[in-house]
């Protein structure tokens, strides 16, 4: 007698009311219109929001995720449409796993993007840990990228609308994880479609605005984080040029970031200069004209492959290269030196490549993200 193997809409050969589903709340309007979406499917959803820092400071601050607020928010969505929620205290793993990091990158001199470390260190591991120890048979979230079945399994794909896409700060997912979690907004083409959703089900946060800021860092002050982090990391130091000519003074390296042009205090000058280095151990600013901004050769490693082959399998892979979540790919070669390290060389050279960012990869004349990793010194 042949089995019936039906999938449903996320995938999972059961009915939707014998599905549990966890989806990752923020608080925001796109989690909480795939909790709605997903339990007015009928699947068994639970929603669960992480409470990452300080909930006190949090309550008053507006247009981060997983505060006071939006822990609020989330569980008013899951009264209204009737599922449980719970939240989970995670400041202690939160502050190791991202922020400690996070201050150490800037005193070394790099530009770290948090939000990346957050996925994989909390949301896409304890997070999804937890899934699990709760037997779902998946986790959603919000997210703006698509999963897709290819030849060998699962596959990363952009999200249908580039304005959304949030491939570049996804790229660390497993191949593992990625065989678990679902993202049901990825396919939409407008985040107006989201809110319309949000509309249709009555959700109390369907004109909630968008977060902006690293939900951390209050106005984008990054350095005043740090500071509170790590006292006397705003020492003032010399801003100099390529050859260590003294220019001027900085007022701490936590301040400024490659590719830096405003702000630097050193007119007069016959042509504008720009931050090409940090020094952090030296407390010294590197400034240099524009050309010497542009670098070709860009060294990564912690690189996560999600290719059919492994990364080893070939000396080198022509693929399209993002080295800045707000940059379009570009064509590059990636050339491996291991499994997880590899030298990427772009075709046409990008300014301002910083450690400390990642470097994402796609397959030429497709959506699919075929991984990245962290760009760690440049080579101009």
């Amino acid at each position: 007698m042949a089995l019936d193997v039906t999938l449903n809409s996320l995938g999972i050969a059961k009915p939707p009311a014998q599905t549990r589903v966890v989806v990752a709340m923020s608080g925001g309007v796109d989690s909480s219109v795939v909790a709605a979406m997903l339990k007015e499917e009928g699947y068994d959803v639970v929603g669960v929001t992480l409470q990452l820092y300080d909930h006190g400071a949090a309550l008053a601050k507006k247009g981060a995720c997983c505060a006071g607020r939006d822990i609020h928010d989330a569980r008013r969505v899951a009264e209204a449409m009737g599922f449980p929620h719970y939240v989970l205290d995670y400041e202690n793993t939160f502050r190791e796993a991202v922020i400690e990091e996070f201050a150490d990158a800037y005193l070394a001199g790099a530009t770290p993007v948090p939000c990346i470390r957050c996925n994989e260190r909390v949301k896409f591991k304890d997070l999804l840990a937890t899934a699990k120890d709760l037997e779902a048979d998946c986790m959603a979230t919000g997210h703006y990228i698509q999963r897709k079945t290819g030849a060998t399994g699962p596959e990363l794909h952009s999200a249908a609308d580039p304005n959304r896409d949030q491939s570049y700060f996804l790229f660390s997912t497993t191949a593992e994880q990625l065989a678990f979690l679902r993202f049901p907004l990825g396919h939409l083409h407008s985040k107006a479609e989201t809110r319309a959703l949000a509309q249709k089900y009555g959700l109390p946060v369907a004109d909630k605005p968008d977060s902006q800021d690293i939900c951390f860092v209050p106005n984008g002050n990054y350095a005043s984080v740090i500071e509170k982090l790590r006292p006397g990391a705003a020492d003032p130091g010399e801003i100099v040029d390529m050859a260590g000519n003294v220019l001027g003074r900085h007022r701490g390296v936590i301040h400024y970031t490659i590719g830096q042009r405003k702000g630097l205090g050193i007119g007069g000058l016959e042509e504008p200069l720009y931050v090409v280095r940090l020094d952090p151990l030296a407390r010294r600013v590197v400034v240099g004209p524009k050309e010497s901004l542009s670098t070709r050769i860009v060294p990564v490693r912690e690189i996560n492959w999600l290719g059919d082959a492994p990364l080893s399998a070939r000396p080198e892979w022509h693929v399209m290269a993002k080295v800045r979540s707000t940059r379009a790919p570009r064509e590059a070669v990636i050339r491996p030196v291991s499994d997880s390290a590899a030298e990427v060389e772009l075709l046409a050279p990008e300014d301002g490549v910083s450690p400390g960012q990642a470097c994402v990869f796609y397959e030429g004349g497709s959506s699919r993200v075929l991984g990245g990793g962290w760009i760690w010194r440049g080579t101009r």
